[in-house]
């Protein structure tokens, strides 16, 4: 159950450094986009992917999570579950125009899909797919 430990700590940690960082207006090229409504911190994290303070606060918040649950395997296992849910969702609505803001409270367009995509599989793949085989000191 390490890995899937491991994958909540480096998910956590990610998550909160990504969520901060979009808070710096260094780091964000101006952005704005008239479909949304939430334009508050509203930018382009490291030129390339678009944010706001919504989207910021949630990176935040799966951040906080990950590192709050990275200590306990099956905590760690719907952490990794949750993830893949909700950003397997957040990419198909980034491919749907209609949706791709969130009904104008989040950009979900551009890098952002893949990334969310790219997420969602990894999780995935830890949450659901992946068991890690237990070896006891005998066999070691």
């Amino acid at each position: 159950m390490k890995q899937l430990r491991n994958l909540a700590l480096i998910f956590g940690i990610a998550f909160l450094a990504i969520g901060i960082a979009g808070f710096i207006p260094g780091l964000t090229a101006p952005h704005a986009d008239p479909n949304l409504r939430v334009q508050g911190a509203s930018g382009l994290l490291f030129g390339l992917f678009p944010v706001n303070w919504l989207h910021n606060l949630v990176h935040v918040a799966f951040g906080l999570w990950g590192l709050a649950v990275y200590r306990y395997a099956e905590q760690a296992r719907l952490y990794a579950q949750a993830v893949a849910i909700v950003y397997a969702v957040l990419t198909v609505f980034g491919l749907i125009p209609a949706l791709n803001t969130l009904f104008g409270l989040a950009p979900l367009y551009g890098h952002v899909v893949w990334l969310h995509a790219l997420l969602a599989l990894v999780a995935g793949y830890f949450g659901f797919v992946h068991r890690e085989v237990q070896t006891s000191a005998a066999t070691a």
